[in-house]
């Protein structure tokens, strides 16, 4: 129901930490303004911005309810995410339960001694069909707790006011004693959360995040927040990012700081995300919102959405003056190494990877290489030829830069709508001038582009440096551990798949002489035989032995460089700094 609704439900949640240091934390929700005969609440299944049914329910104990009273008020669950609590007569009820937290990601509840990290899609419920309304929480900080970091509006000390639960689901909640400071970028407030310490240094970082929050809103126009909130989990090790309306989570190894490259990472982690403000939160496919948080929301545009974000997360970073052009070029030759080595990429489209994420993305496998890519680096490639083409077809007056512009003008400022892909493409080659069927055609299809056809363009080109490489492979992965050396994974069309040597196959010996996990046998026997040569393997498989005569092979793994052409014209000159500029 809308929110303009004669009888809208009044709610109000409250956060507690009773129980944190075991990895839960207590939620009270109180509905007033009751009219019905009973109450569905429900609990989403997935967070927008991570494609994968994470069943948030299942960590939801200790679930009951009473009336205003304290009496308890019997409930039934009818679906996994979903309680229906009796409420006619009632003008209010109180719900309380407990949520357990204990996984290290960006969409995920963490909770324990040190800090609670609050994603409300995983911790709080909303009435079926009253997702626009508003709601308010209060956080109960714990005694040796004093920071809360939140995109929320606080209305009170601690108290804090969505005016939806789109909102609200779109919003984490950090608590603890996180390390922040604030600075004003594009005209817009910025707080950086800091959690779990780090050798970051602040002036530096406040002066580089500027720069990128700066190049971002021009590119766009405008920027839509008044408030935004970075909030950093640093770990021994750790990585990723969540895009939200007004914040973003990223994940970082707390030392990442004292390292050039891998400060640059994290630089550029931090405009992917902030890219994400514009390109996935407001201008969007027509699945990508509202949300359906009950089931999957099906799209094939995310090689849009995420490809185009990871073309430009590198290269805002680049127009910042953080990479030079050799740096920029070698990371989006990356994007095609990653693309073009998995035997995948023959298999699924750019867009087919988008519309499978729910099932393929996030649930990898043994077999995910030889069986799927990846819509962020497939599309970041895709995105540059796009870029490319634009610019030659305008003889560099426009760029992609305009056109994405033009779109989040049109599609959210004017309209206030997702768009089908149809209508992106519409509006692309009325501002280039020229049909764009080609690179959009090639993200519905297994093929690839003439990628050259599009780099020389603007005076560049992209080469294998591996073909005349001599190297020889089996196809396969392996691991060791307590003494044993498995397969992790295995090549499609390589000697390996084709003998039929399987993951999580024992490698016990080659040609009667047995492995030391210690040593690199099969790396030397490799490197030291001729193509065909065939290695007699001794395995054991679920514990029963036998021996598989492995072919090797030619390596024919791919390493791109893109470098500018030899002699180039005045024109791809010209266009090649527009592209770079």
């Amino acid at each position: 129901m809308d929110s303009d609704h004669l009888n809208i439900p009044d709610i109000h949640f409250e956060v507690s930490f009773s129980e944190v240091q075991a990895h839960y934390i207590q939620v009270k929700m109180s509905i007033g303004n009751l009219s019905q005969p009973y109450v569905d609440l429900k609990m989403p299944v997935w967070s927008p911005g991570s494609y994968l049914i994470r069943e948030y329910a299942k960590n939801v104990e200790r679930f009951r309810s009473t009336d205003i009273n304290g009496n308890v008020i019997p409930f039934q669950k009818i679906a996994k995410n979903t309680w229906r609590i009796p409420s006619e007569a009632l003008d209010r009820i109180e719900v309380i339960y407990s949520v357990y937290g204990f996984e290290v990601s960006v969409r995920t509840n963490f909770f324990d001694s040190d800090h609670a990290f609050i994603v409300p899609t995983a911790t709080f419920l909303h009435i079926a069909d009253y997702i626009n309304i508003p709601s308010r929480i209060k956080i109960k900080l714990k005694d040796s707790w004093k920071k809360i970091s939140t995109g929320l509006e606080e209305i009170e000390k601690d108290t804090f006011y969505a005016p939806n639960f789109d909102v609200l689901y779109d919003t984490p909640i950090e608590v603890g004693n996180q390390d922040i400071w604030k600075f004003q970028a594009a005209g817009v407030e910025h707080e950086c959360a800091m959690v779990g310490g780090g050798s970051y240094d602040k002036q530096r970082l406040t002066e580089d995040i500027t720069r990128i929050v700066e190049e971002e809103t021009r590119i766009w126009g405008s920027n839509p927040n008044k408030r935004y909130v970075i909030i950093t989990h640093n770990y021994q090790s750790g990585g990723g990012g969540l895009e939200h309306l007004n914040s973003t989570v990223l994940g970082a190894s707390r030392n990442a700081y004292l390292n050039e490259t891998s400060y640059k990472n994290y630089l550029s982690l931090v405009a992917h995300e902030y890219f994400h403000l514009w390109n996935v939160k407001r201008l969007r496919p027509k699945a990508l919102g509202p949300f359906n948080y009950d089931a999957e929301n099906y799209t094939t545009g995310l090689w849009i959405m995420e490809g185009f974000t990871s073309y430009y997360d590198n290269l805002i970073i680049k127009r910042c003056g953080f990479y030079d052009e050799k740096e920029y070029l070698a990371l989006l030759a990356n994007d095609f190494n990653i693309v073009l080595n998995r035997p995948g990429h023959a298999i699924q489209s750019a867009a087919a990877s988008s519309f499978d994420t729910w099932i393929k993305y996030y649930r990898p496998d043994e077999n995910s290489i030889n069986s799927s890519i990846s819509y962020y680096n497939k599309g970041a490639m895709l995105t540059a030829m796009l870029d490319i083409k634009i610019i030659a077809a305008t003889e560099g007056k426009i760029k992609l830069d305009d056109i994405i512009r033009e779109a989040y003008e049109e599609f959210y400022l004017k309209l206030d709508r997702g768009f089908e892909e149809n209508e992106f493409r519409s509006l692309a080659e009325r501002m280039a001038g020229t049909s764009l069927d080609d690179i959009f055609d090639a993200a519905h299809h297994d093929g690839e582009l003439a990628y050259n056809d599009y780099f020389n363009l603007v005076g560049y080109e992209i080469v294998d440096i591996n073909t005349n490489s001599n190297v020889l492979t089996l196809g396969i992965t392996t691991n060791k551990v307590d003494g044993l050396i498995s397969v992790t994974s295995v090549e499609k069309n390589s000697g390996a798949y084709d003998a039929g040597l399987n993951v999580r196959d024992e490698l016990i010996a080659i040609n009667n002489v047995r492995l030391d996990v210690k040593d690199r046998e099969i790396e030397f026997l490799v490197q030291h035989a001729k193509e065909g040569e065939i290695l007699h393997f001794l395995v054991s498989r679920d514990g029963m032995i036998r021996e598989i005569p492995v072919q090797i092979r030619k390596n024919k793994k791919k390493s791109f460089e893109i470098k500018p052409l030899k002699e180039r014209t005045f024109l791809q000159e010209l266009l090649g700094k527009i592209w770079m500029a």
